[in-house]
């Protein structure tokens, strides 16, 4: 053993060795374990702050579920959350890291919402579906560009589809400031309202929520049923599991990463377009407020599975809600949000790495003898 290595050791006598067969039921359970541990996190986090703990909790936890109207604000921002989420799970199933979720759902937004200023009045009835199918195309347009630079280039996915997020929302920006600025708004950056064919009906009344709530359901099962009743889904899987044995059974790597990329791409720009299309109603130069990279969070709280990721797109949302509501009646900073969300990623990976791992004590007892025990 080099100095380096016994000073370590003597710094630190543990070291991570893997499990021979990581727990199931743990792995199923971490999510709650992680959401458990957030929630903790954040009373320390109100009493450090001068915040009654138990106030704090009220209203960020549940004052949100606490009305028909809050519970529509709950599914209404679940809604594209679980849609990129989708899109991404099965990309990431496939060992395919599209990070840039949010600018496929800027051009989601801008494709359909184009669609909607230019050609919404004279589609008449056929006017939303056109969005939507225009939104989908839009952000699976964005995704071709790492899909094309991963497998023509070897490029790397995560880069391209990051940088690609900023460059989609400098282009809404040129749009709402520039070609398509409202001219009877006050010059204020935003687009013409879209007209009322255009704009998805509410599903309940009294609420915000919107038909795209049911869409974006529907889609979950389609998602299940692609991942584990067609070859096209089994084949990705393969790929993410064992790249090795896919290339021997001939699985072609450039099919499932354009297939991966297109897929995630097209589930975030619908989500982009039911936004605007929904309770926003018209082009603005933000139309989300960081829902592609949220969705990251959401895809691995749900564990890469359709359903999983439903029920943590509206855990998601509960903390988005509370923190707006943190903001009104606590006066707390907007980043109480995002402290929330990085703290649920981080015990949940915490949570992941001791079930796939143990922390193994290394006790050196003599010159030439060391005998270790196991820390569960």
């Amino acid at each position: 053993m080099s100095l380096p290595e016994r000073l370590l050791q003597s710094l630190w006598p543990f070291r991570l060795e893997k499990r021979p067969e990581p727990s199931t039921v743990m792995r199923l359970a971490s999510p709650l374990i992680a959401a458990t541990a957030m929630a903790l996190t954040g009373l320390l986090v109100f009493l450090i702050l001068g915040k009654d703990p138990m106030t704090a909790f009220q209203v960020f936890f549940l004052k949100p579920l606490s009305t028909t109207y809050d519970l529509g604000e709950l599914a209404l921002k679940a809604t594209p959350l679980m849609l990129c989420a989708l899109g991404l799970a099965l990309g990431f199933r496939a060992n395919v890291w599209n990070i840039g979720a949010e600018g496929q759902l800027t051009l989601g937004a801008i494709a359909g919402g184009g669609i909607a200023l230019f050609w919404g009045e004279a589609l008449g009835s056929f006017a939303l579906p056109v969005m939507m199918i225009g939104g989908a195309l839009g952000g699976m347009a964005w995704a071709a560009i790492p899909a094309f630079l991963r497998t023509r280039f070897h490029t790397n996915e995560i880069l391209v589809s990051l940088m690609l997020v900023y460059i989609a929302q400098q282009l809404l920006g040129y749009l709402v400031h520039g070609p398509w600025r409202d001219p009877d708004g006050n010059n204020f950056p935003q687009s013409k309202v879209f007209v009322e064919n255009a704009i998805l009906p509410m599903l309940i009344e009294g609420t915000r929520v919107t038909g795209a709530f049911i869409i974006g359901l529907l889609l979950a099962v389609a998602s299940w049923v692609f991942s584990t009743r067609t070859f096209a889904g089994y084949r990705m899987l393969v790929a993410g599991l064992a790249p090795q044995a896919a290339a021997y059974a001939g699985f072609s790597e450039k099919r499932n990463i354009w297939l991966a990329l297109l897929i995630g791409g097209g589930m975030a720009g619908l989500a982009g377009i039911s936004e605007v299309a929904g309770p926003i109603g018209q082009l603005q130069p933000v139309v989300s407020p960081g829902y592609g990279f949220a969705a990251i969070i959401v895809a691995f709280v749900g564990r890469l599975h359709p359903f999983g990721i439903v029920l943590a797109s509206l855990l998601m949302s509960v903390l988005y809600l509370g923190g707006e509501a943190a903001q009104i009646d606590l006066q707390l900073p907007s980043s109480i949000t995002g402290l929330f969300q990085g703290s649920l990623l981080f015990y949940l990976l915490a949570a992941d790495l001791f079930i796939t791992f143990r922390l193994r004590r290394v006790r050196r007892e003599s010159r030439s003898v060391a005998t270790t025990r196991f820390v569960s």
